[in-house]
């Protein structure tokens, strides 16, 4: 009797150690990467939850089938079985999860946008540039502008559904009414009303800019388990929120696209996951994108991000859209070795990362972003102040001297906005090393001097005062813990951090600092928060006598592990070591946007906030300001 209680008791004994060490070694795992397993886990009922208790129920359940009887061993091992079964099903069920999304015409109830799938409009004080498709392939559309002009459509795909217009020798601050017409002459859609920018030389009292980085995101990039960028249609109410209040202009400040391929992480959880291959199709990388299959994957990918979240609510607003690293179909990763990503693992995903440094972009990723670019967004018009020998300006495949990398936002004398690229052109190169070209940053150290305007914006796709420890940066910064904390550091070196990008920043940020009568702001985005300051020191130069003001729009798209102190950066947002910040608001981790009201007195900006699975989705459509920063003109 007493050797059975004692081998009954050894049995309930190895059952709770095996029950347990799975369970205790989820801590461990989540320890070891950079995905916080456990703040997954926060939530009782999610999807990811279920399945790892279900992985484990299996194994442990097979296992403690080996210290019972025959009976019992059988209908252990067998609901082992059904477990495994039924997990193995909803693994084959996860690419075909559902993607239902639409375009965004928020006023379909008076305009009618016909066969219209999307619009988005550039304007300067004389040009228009307008970016268009369609639900059918069209042959030679035509855009009548208020009777004065027809423009003939130049199709940007090969296939007819993607058309751009190109409106020249225009009237200063003058609005016309456009229509869309079919080779027939029959409307495709209700014409609508687009105004030209005051002269130049003019003194407008008054610009409301809507400005906000990381729009992109594709439902079939959300994962099994909810993560990835808010679904498509809250960004459109977000989008709709921001637009509600009569913006002159919006900024798009980097990300349109989120649909990373063939390198690190993120192109796991996003183009090269299995539910975006199933939706999208895949990219064949030794074949042109236009012309190809690869043309119709693009489209799949990119049309949702865009297309779909502007749709035609922007038709008659002025809109800019700069280039970041995502908008070239990769994130700014630099890995010295392959690594295993355990967390992908558990997740279902395959872990294995290579080694890579994914800027400047390979041949494949600069003709990506090239062809999405002229599909979908219009480039910057040419200025008086802009340079045409910049690179990547007059290009044989674009309209005359527009810029793919380098705007301008001319409004009268009150502002001028300065646009770049920071990722197409960088170099690797040490103590030389810089993110825009030499003479892009003269251009832009020229318009400081220039001293023309009222105000001179930087809409920067990267953040002047704030890091979170990311490669490609202007700052040395690596993520560092303190007595547990995460904290910034310069004391271990950034794998393939080049210290000539900090001097261009000084560079351009001592050039705003010499500025006697215009007032500098930096507009920036890329960083998925919201921030706002005045830098005082960078370096070794001081700007305590003028401080330069500095803010971060927040994303539009954000969700989860995308906020600085989420799974991939795991740090807040917050200022370099190298830099001394007065913060005015630190790190704010919703989506939302920045509505900037700019008056010869002074440019006073609100933020707005909202956070998917955490706010209410009512609140948006009456979504109010959670801060308000002011900068005063210097005249």
């Amino acid at each position: 009797m007493g050797s059975k209680r004692v081998k009954k008791l050894i049995k309930i004994i190895l059952g709770i150690v095996i029950a347990v060490v799975p369970i205790s070694s989820l801590g461990l795992i989540a320890s070891m990467g950079t995905i916080d397993i456990l703040a997954v886990l926060e939530f009782v009922f999610s999807p990811i939850l279920i399945v790892i208790l279900l992985e484990f129920a299996a194994i442990i359940i097979f296992i403690e089938g080996f210290l019972f009887s025959k009976k019992w061993r059988r209908n252990l091992w067998l609901t082992s079985l059904v477990i495994a079964l039924s997990l193995v099903c909803f693994y084959v069920y996860i690419p075909f999860i559902p993607v239902n999304i639409s375009p965004n015409h928020p006023d379909s109830n008076w305009w009618d946008n016909g066969s219209v799938v999307h619009i988005l409009p550039a304007v300067s004080d004389d040009r228009m540039l307008i970016k268009t498709s369609f639900t059918t392939s069209l042959t030679n559309p035509q855009l009548n502008v208020s009777g004065l002009y027809l423009i003939p459509g130049n199709m940007t795909d090969t296939q007819g559904y993607f058309w751009s217009f190109d409106v020249r020798n225009l009237t200063a601050n003058t609005t016309y009414q456009l229509r869309l017409l079919a080779s027939s002459g029959l409307p495709l859609c209700d014409p609508w009303p687009l105004k030209t920018f005051p002269d130049p030389y003019s003194n407008p009292e008054n610009l409301k800019v809507v400005a906000f980085t990381g729009s992109g995101g594709h439902d079939a990039c959300r994962t099994w388990y909810g993560s990835g960028n808010m679904p498509l249609s809250y960004r459109q109410k977000i989008l709709n929120r921001a637009l509600s209040f009569g913006p002159d202009v919006l900024v798009g400040s980097g990300d349109q696209i989120y649909y990373d391929v063939r390198y690190g992480v993120s192109a796991k959880l996003m183009g090269d996951s299995r539910r975006a291959i199933t939706y999208s199709g895949q990219f064949d990388y030794t074949k042109p994108i236009l012309g190809t299959e690869n043309e119709n994957v693009l489209k799949n990918a990119v049309g949702p991000q865009i297309a779909y979240l502007y749709g035609t609510a922007c038709r008659s607003i002025p809109t800019y859209f700069i280039l970041d690293d995502h908008d070239y179909f990769a994130n700014d990763d630099a890995f010295e070795e392959d690594s295993i990503n355990i967390q992908l693992l558990l997740a279902w995903i395959n872990p294995y990362i290579e080694a890579c440094v994914t800027f400047p972009p390979d041949p494949f990723m600069l003709e990506a972003g090239r062809v999405a670019q002229n599909l979908y967004i219009p480039e910057f018009l040419p200025d008086d102040n802009r340079p045409l020998d910049l690179p990547s300006t007059n290009a044989s495949d674009r309209a005359e001297n527009v810029s793919e990398c380098f705007g301008t936002l001319r409004y009268g004398n009150l502002v001028e906005g300065l646009m770049y690229d920071v990722r197409r052109y960088i170099t690797l190169t040490g103590e030389n090393g810089t993110f825009i070209p030499l003479e892009a940053e003269k251009w832009l150290k020229d318009r400081a001097s220039d001293e023309n305007s009222t105000y001179l914006i930087h809409f920067s796709p990267i953040s002047y005062g704030w890091t979170a420890a990311k490669w490609l940066s202007w700052y040395p910064d690596v993520r560092v813990e303190i007595n547990g904390v995460p904290a910034l550091s310069t004391n271990i070196s950034k794998y393939m951090w080049q210290s000539g990008w900090f001097d261009q920043h000084n560079r351009i940020l001592n050039s705003c600092a010499l500025m006697e009568n215009t007032t500098p702001l930096f507009v920036c985005g890329d960083m998925h928060t919201q921030a706002a300051g005045m830098i005082v020191k960078s370096g070794e130069l001081d700007f305590s006598s003028d401080p330069i003001a500095s803010l971060l729009t927040g994303s539009l798209g954000v969700d989860g592990g995308g906020f600085p102190s989420g799974g991939i950066r795991a740090i807040e947002a917050m200022p370099p070591t190298d830099l001394e910040v007065i913060e005015n608001l630190s790190s704010y981790e919703k989506a939302g946007f920045v509505l900037m009201d700019i008056t010869p007195e002074n440019i006073s900006a609100k933020f707005y906030g909202w956070r998917y699975g955490q706010d209410d989705p009512s609140i948006i459509d009456s979504l109010t300001d959670h801060f308000y920063f002011e900068i005063p003109s210097k005249i």
